[in-house]
């Protein structure tokens, strides 16, 4: 577990009422959000987010919708890596309402389009494989749900490998489309969503995509439609992916947890118009949790932003994340609102994060001219960082920056607990923040 690696150690429940009274120490704002943000403890002891018990039930729900089982074989489908499988999975998808199970093997596809009501079931992580056909488009989604204009709902998809086979582009197009498009597995205007036990291999821009209809670049404080709701992602992982291993644009009340995403490729970087983070809590995105997860060898490990034209991310709490040699472990900004000549954000605040580890950051091609830092915070109000263990490499050259840097038009930020080690070659902390009088 995550926990082991920290200097600190107290339980879920501890750690969890210990971060709510640093968090009313702050000036919250809006006040109506503070109910929206609740953690509570399951049975088992995992932290998890109020509305779980909701999802649990939605669950079941799907379960009474299932009217047919359907295996893949029986509608043509062949897992030779070969044969193109997509009229087979067409046909035994239908309309919905089934439970499709896909055995071992790998099965080429042109793209799978989810409608409500389904379950997609593989035989597990390098057991079953679904493979993007030599001639899907750059564009492809390899899986999706059926209509993102109009929504859909209760879409649940476990065990499987999705390899996006970006082998199958020439050279010089193996590179990324953009928008919510060129990714593994994208959920847009989903509500009632489980992604669970799945790895997705070089995926064009993401390996997991939680979205609206669109990507909404209107302005701060505008609010998109046809928002993803009600999501959890569970024991995921991805590698290669051409800008972030799992992101949220636009969407509510998301649950990752217990995921992996590490070494992405950087080709979107290489366009202009990627960073490659492990997990992106990106424009619009609120009332987003993130437990025991980890990332490695990626821009960010964890991100929290937003561009300059959206709204940003917030209400957003962290508890318990690994993060080993990422160019900047925790990132949390909001793009020009950074500085003082730029406008104030409307939107950047609350973030609660506790037991997190940074593990060796450092420089990283994927972004050059990128200074590595555990943990930056620009623009965003109203945060709480509670037991953070940051450990470095004594021999790494950190060419004196700082390891921790609050600023620009950040404030209200409470760090508790903070352990630093085996820094020889930087900065240290750089900002201001506040310790609470009873802490000193």
């Amino acid at each position: 577990m995550i926990r082991r690696w920290s200097r600190y150690q107290t339980n879920v429940n501890q750690l969890i009422e210990e971060t709510e009274a640093l968090f009313q120490k702050v000036a919250v704002q809006p006040k109506g959000s503070i109910h929206e943000m609740r953690t509570i403890v399951s049975e088992d002891g995992e932290a998890i987010p109020f509305w779980f018990p909701t999802l649990d039930a939605e669950f079941n729900t799907l379960l009474s919708n299932i009217k047919y089982e359907r295996n893949v074989v029986d509608f043509g489908a062949v897992g030779d890596g070969v044969t193109d499988n997509t009229h087979a999975f067409q046909k035994a998808i239908g309309r919905g309402g089934c439970k499709v199970i896909i055995p071992e093997g790998v099965f080429v596809t042109k793209r799978i389009k989810l409608p409500s009501n389904t379950l997609l079931m593989g035989a597990g992580k390098g057991k079953t494989t679904l493979k993007l056909h030599q001639d899907a488009p750059k564009s492809a989604i390899l899986v999706t749900n059926k209509n993102h204009i109009s929504g859909n709902h209760h879409i649940y998809v476990e065990g499987m490998t999705l390899d996006w086979n970006v082998e199958r582009l020439p050279h010089h197009e193996k590179t990324a489309s953009g928008n919510n498009r060129s990714s593994c597995l994208t959920f847009a205007n989903v509500t009632y969503g489980w992604v669970k036990k799945v790895e997705a291999i070089q995926a064009g821009l993401h390996a997991f995509d939680v979205s609206s209809t669109l990507y909404y670049y209107m302005k701060d404080g505008f609010i998109g439609p046809g928002r993803s709701k009600y999501i959890w992602l569970d024991e995921l992982n991805g590698y290669g992916f051409g800008d972030d291993g799992i992101t949220t644009h636009h969407s509510d009340f998301i649950f990752i947890s217990k995921s992996h995403m590490c070494d992405p490729s950087g080709r979107a970087h290489k366009q202009g118009f990627s960073n490659s983070n492990g997990i992106e809590i990106d424009d619009g995105s609120r009332y987003i949790w993130l437990a025991n997860n980890t990332t490695t060898r990626c821009f960010g490990g964890v991100e929290i932003k937003a561009h300059h034209n959206a709204s940003a991310a917030s209400n957003v709490t962290i508890i318990g994340h690994l993060s080993v040699q990422d160019n900047r472990a925790f990132n949390f900004r909001h793009i020009g609102h950074h500085k003082g000549e730029d406008p104030e954000s409307k939107t950047a605040y609350n973030i609660r994060a506790m037991n997190l580890v940074a593990i060796a950051p450092i420089f990283t091609p994927l972004y050059e001219g990128s200074t590595p830092r555990a943990m930056v915070i620009s623009a965003y109000r109203n945060v709480v960082v509670n037991q953070f263990t940051i450990l470095g490499d004594p021999t790494y050259d950190f060419g004196g920056h700082p390891i921790i840097a609050i600023q620009y038009r950040a404030k209200h930020v409470i760090l508790n607990k903070i352990y630093i080690d085996g820094f020889y070659h930087a900065g240290g902390i750089k900002g201001q923040y506040y310790v609470p009088e009873e802490l000193i």
